[in-house]
């Protein structure tokens, strides 16, 4: 009879980090491909970053395991993920109501911000995988 010895807290702790930052890689990616999408599609980078599939089930899979990052040098991805969605979202919106309160005039203007929003998407997207790929947190 093999005597089998229990798992430590530092093991499982370990296996936990291991687990988070292949969670946190699938995201990143998830993100990474609506941008590539945007970027060589029809559709533009933030279109495809906010309404795009791959950035909503990255968004969801942040919050169902937000809860476990917590207390994690993983937790300030997460926030950096999820806030990258949902200021990008807010950007947006003010355009978009500018252009609506201008009665279409705006859309000469907002042209830059929206292209401003996109490149700072991509920026996100790449400073966060690099950190998470060095094993450094986020600075939110």
């Amino acid at each position: 009879m093999q005597h089998e010895t229990p798992i430590t807290e530092s093991e499982k702790r370990s296996e936990l980090l291991d687990s988070l930052s292949s969670w946190t890689k699938v995201v990143y990616a998830l993100h990474a491909f609506s941008l590539l999408t945007g970027i060589i599609g029809t559709a533009t980078v933030v279109g495809a970053f906010l309404t795009g599939w791959p950035s909503i089930i990255a968004v969801i899979l942040n919050y169902i395991k937000r809860s476990e990052a917590r207390g994690t040098w993983l937790e300030s991805h997460f926030r950096w993920q999820i806030r990258t969605f949902w200021f990008g979202l807010l950007w947006i919106t003010l355009c978009m109501a500018f252009i609506i309160t201008t009665f279409g005039i705006g859309l000469l203007v907002t042209w830059l911000p929206v292209a401003l929003v996109g490149f700072w998407f991509v920026y996100r997207i790449v400073r966060g995988w690099v950190n998470l790929v060095d094993g450094r947190p986020m600075y939110v």
